[in-house]
Parts: C-alpha cells; structure tokens; sequence
C-alpha cells in the first residue's frame, strides 16, 4: 500500500469513529478531492494521518482538525481513555469494566481480581478537569470527563472556563490524583492542547519523565484497538462548587495585600482575548486593590483573539491596545495576562521608548518577584528555601539567593521542573512564567504573579519610589544583568535540527570578539539536568549564550546573558553578543 492510499484508508476509518459533524465534513470534503485527483488534498491528507501528535510531559499541543496530527475529539478521547488507564494502573486497579461505568462510591469495586481478600481496597483516583475559552475547549473537556467517569474513576469539572492556575490549585484543594487543563496557552487561534498534572506526591505539578512515556504507551494502545466512539462514557461526572474558585481567589489575594501606597495606583489591565478577568477581577478586589482600567475589546473570553496576530504578551503588537489605554487614562502601570492567565506582562512609561511605554523583560520581573520572595522568606526566618529558575533564565537570580542565605537551583526550561525543586519558594523562566504562592499553586501562575507585583509596587508608591527606583535599587544591591533572546520562528521544522546538529559539529571557538571557554552539550548530561536538547556556550568574559529548540512552538531560540560593571557596560555587552549570534543563526539557517 503507498503512502497516500494508507492516508485515504487511515482517514477513512478515522471518519467512522468521529463524533464531530465539523471535523467528519472536514475529511469527507478532503477524500472526495482526493479521490478526484486533488494532489493537494492527498498531500493534506497525507499531512493528517502520516503521523501522531506526540503525547509528552507537556500533553498534547497541536492545530484543530481532523486526523491523528491534529487536535480533535477521537484525539481527545484517545488520551483520556489512555490517561486513565494510567491511573487506573497505579492505583492498582484492573481494567474498568464497562458495566460499572460511572459508579465510583465502592473503592474495591474494580479491584485486581489477584489482590488479597483481607487488602484494603485501592482508592478510586479523582481527576479534576479545566478548560479555557479557546474553540472546542469545553467540548474537550466535557469529553473527558465522560469517559474519565466511564472508566469508573471519580470526575470533577470545573464549573465554567477558567484560568490554568485554578485547575492546578484544584488538583491539590480537591486532594485529587490528577488534572487535565484543556488550553493551547498563547499559541495561534486555531490550536488547542491537552495539559497534564499529577497530584498526591506530585503535589499538582506537571507530568515529567517517564510518566509521560508510560501514558504515551497507554493512548497508543487505546488507538490501536481502534473505535473511539465505543470507549466506555458516563455522565456521572460532578461539576466542582464555587467554593473551588472562591478558596483560590482568597489564596491568592493573601499573596499580596494592598498596603497604603495602593491608593489612587492607575493600572491598565488586559486578558488578551483569554479567560483572566472574572478571577483577576474578584481577586484584585480581596485584596485591597483599586480596580484597573481594562482593555475593554480583549477584556472577554474570544477565542479568535481578534485584535493581535499573535496572543502571547512577548509578541511584537499584542499589548499596543494596552498602551494605547494606558496613555489615554494616564497610567501608572500595564498589567497582561495571556489567555490562559498563567502568565504576566508587565510594562512601565518610559518617555525614551516610542510610543511613551516600556514592557519588561521575563527576568527583569522574574529578578524582582524573586529579590521580593528572598526578603520576605528571610524576614520569616526561612533559611533553607530554594530560588528556581530556568537554566535559560537570568543567573541574577543565584546572586539574589546568595545574598539571603538561600539555595538556589537552575532546572530544564518549564516549571514541570521548576516547581520540583527542594524546598521551592519561588520561580521563574524568562518566558514570562513566575510561581510565588509554592503552597497553593505549582505551576506558573499570571494572577498570583500579577498580585505579588502589586504589592511591591504599592509598598514602593508609600516610600514616593516607582518601578524604576526597585530596578536602580536591584542593580546596585545585586550587579548589573542584562539579557537577550533571539527567536528564529521557522516553516521547515527541519531547520532547527539542521542548526543544531551544525553548532554539534563545529561549535564556535568565538562569538563576536569574545573567546568561548566552555561548551556544555545537555544531550550528554550536565550538572544532573535530564538530558535535552540545550547547547550552553560560557564565553571568556563571563557571558552566557544557550541554544535549544522551543518546546511548544516551531521555534530556534538563543538566550543570551552578561553581567556588566555598570548598566552601560552591560547593555553594551549584551548588544555585542547578540549581534553575533544572530549572524551565526541566520548563517546556519539559510
């Protein structure tokens, strides 16, 4: 059989088990170009069903449509029939049996048949599902919980869509065993994704290895046996009380409470088209705050995200709205979420930049966050706390822990690892990603993150010091860090492998005028960091250039970090180095 005839029957037999009238039209459009001679629909097919979306510590990511490479409702009840396997198998339970779908309350009624007669029985897992306001987000998660609940496990839906943050809090208010996040996060409009989290001594955090590989293992096999639409469903599923979103809403105004110099603060608020206002709102207003002006066109939940290419804060133009409110309306301060609100964007006026306002950088707020977490650890008495970050993130971060006394730890990109670090009281990576409520939230976690800054920005306002002052104070009390990010966003993902294997094969004995000492390649094992795809290049100056593949996007990205004498010097040194590398990436990419 040729390729594009195993597409056709691959797509054929994916049709009779699709559940979606939107997604079955789709592919029967697709098969009867095809089968006219349509060389664009067979390539198309051929795209669909030559491979798999990948299952992997950060679930399932991808573009909606139909066909294994997408994101679809025969895609999503695959997963969860194999995540539950999954639970199922470590909690020690046999196979659900279809007759008992739904019927939770006996905690040995789908015991292993070999356990011992006087065993206490195997608890039944709980999975606590959530969803955001992308398209199909809810029908995904309705449709897991369905089957969830017809694999005889106890199913908890959040009552409406609702920011990341509060499913990951959920996991561990509910004492559940796991939860599933239905989001793409920031990525483009027609993508949807599939986040995983484990609870009991996971303490709600992502998934890591080789967790990932043995659900993996269970989907693959739930779609080789084949039929979608006869996987066991019930609709003995609860749908979890306001009290959930009501206990992280107090959890997370505590983070934070206004103090004096949050009088009269003029602070501009956008969700970016996602799902962060209604918490935001009731969160901001618990703990004292005044309220913001928002940016009314992507206040609300719309999953098209109309007003911005690109729904990600990072992105060139996604927060022009924001200035353009916040200059109307004589701002203080910008705050964003983006649409899952697990992140935050921060930006200030600054008469220097076009436009009159200045976003700040990941580790720019990732350095005050966690010079804030220090200060208020040690003035608990805490001495053996950990400062997180990535290891693509500021090393300013070390300096702040070695100056209060505290261990600090550099992990793999994603707070999967970032929120498993000992004794964690606070995290970030650069790509705007902050943890600071570790007892509440371990995840990233834009609302919590959003207060935190709050309120160092209003105990700033009592002394009649801004941002501004925190960042001189920062950089005089810690050294002057600088750092850069080159982004290379590519069609061919066959580009970033070809880069990197050229940067293997011949690394660079200089970047720009400045000698490379040491180069650390993460594939071999470094500093016991899992193995990754990072290359890590010390230069003799003290500088830091590390290169390494996005983990959610068809992205090259290089970041880059130097610490200068002075704010001059580093900003000086941190143009150098990136020029550099961008000549060296755009050299080996073309």
């Amino acid at each position: 059989m040729s390729t594009a005839e195993g597409a056709v029957a691959a797509a054929r037999a994916w049709l009779a088990q699709d559940p979606d009238p939107e997604t079955r039209a789709e592919l029967e459009q697709l098969l009867a170009a095809a089968d006219d001679g349509d060389a664009d629909a067979a390539a198309d097919l051929a795209d669909r069903f030559g491979a798999r979306l990948a299952f992997g510590t950060a679930g399932l990511r991808g573009e909606l449509g139909a066909g294994s490479n997408r994101m679809n409702r025969v895609l999503v009840a695959q997963a969860a029939a194999g995540f539950a396997a999954f639970l199922r198998e470590r909690a020690g339970l046999g196979e659900a049996d279809p007759a008992d779908a739904g019927t939770v309350a006996d905690g040995d009624a789908h015991a292993d048949g070999d356990a011992p007669a006087d065993a206490a029985p195997a608890r039944v897992p709980t999975v606590v599902v959530g969803y955001d306001g992308r398209r199909n987000s809810r029908v995904f998660a309705e449709d897991s919980a369905q089957i969830f609940a017809g694999a005889g496990l106890r199913a908890i839906l959040l009552p409406r869509l609702l920011p990341t943050p509060v499913l990951a809090f959920a996991v561990r208010h509910l004492d559940a065993d796991a939860g599933v996040m239905v989001t793409a996060s920031h990525n483009p409009p027609n993508d949807n994704g599939y986040k995983v989290y484990l609870g009991g001594a996971d303490e709600g955090a992502q998934i890591v290895a080789p967790v990932d590989a043995e659900i993996a293992a269970h989907i693959d096999r739930v779609a080789a046996e084949g039929d979608a639409a006869a996987l066991p469903r019930s609709l003995a599923f609860e749908t979890a009380p306001e009290s959930v979103v009501e206990a992280y809403v107090a959890a997370t105004a505590a983070v934070a409470p206004a103090s004096a110099g949050a009088e009269g603060l003029r602070w501009v608020y956008t969700a970016m088209h996602g799902v962060g206002w209604e918490t935001v709102q009731r969160v901001v207003e618990r703990a004292g705050y005044p309220a913001p002006i928002t940016v009314d066109a992507q206040r609300d939940p719309d999953g098209t995200f109309p007003t911005v290419s690109f729904p990600n804060p990072e992105e060139p133009g996604a927060m022009d709205l924001a200035f353009a409110t916040a200059r109307e309306h004589g701002a203080d301060l910008v705050i964003a979420n983006d649409p899952d609100a697990d992140r935050l964007a921060v930006a200030v006026p600054d008469e220097d930049e076009e436009g009159g306002w200045r976003r700040l950088t990941g580790n720019q707020i990732g350095l005050l966050l966690g010079w804030r977490a220090a200060r208020l650890a040690a003035e608990s008495g805490v001495t053996d706390g950990t400062l997180a970050c990535s290891l693509v993130s500021s090393p300013g971060l070390q300096t702040v822990a070695e100056h209060f006394g505290l261990r600090s730890a550099a992990t793999l990109t994603g707070f999967k690892w970032i929120s498993r670090a000992p004794g964690i009281v606070f995290g970030f990576e650069e790509a705007l990603g902050y943890l600071v409520n570790p007892e509440a939230v371990r995840d990233k976690d834009g609302i919590s993150a959003a207060v935190a800054f709050l309120g160092m920005v209003s105990d700033a306002r009592t002394e009649g010091r801004g941002i501004r002052d925190l960042l001189n104070e920062f950089d005089e009390t810690f050294g002057f860090f600088a750092s850069g990010q080159i982004s290379v966003r590519v069609d061919d993902l066959s580009v970033i492998g070809r880069v990197m294997s050229a940067l293997r094969a011949d690394p660079p004995a200089r970047i720009g005028e400045v000698a490379v000492d040491r180069v650390d390649d993460l594939l071999t094992g470094v500093d016991d960091l899992p193995p990754g795809d990072v290359l890590r290049y010390w230069l003799a100056d003290g500088s830091r250039v590390i290169v390494r593949p996005s983990g959610t996007e068809p992205k090259l990205k290089v970041y880059l970090d130097v610490r200068g004498d002075s704010a001059d010097d580093a900003a000086a040194r941190i143009h150098a180095v990136t020029t550099a590398m961008r000549e060296l990436v755009d050299t080996l990419s073309a």
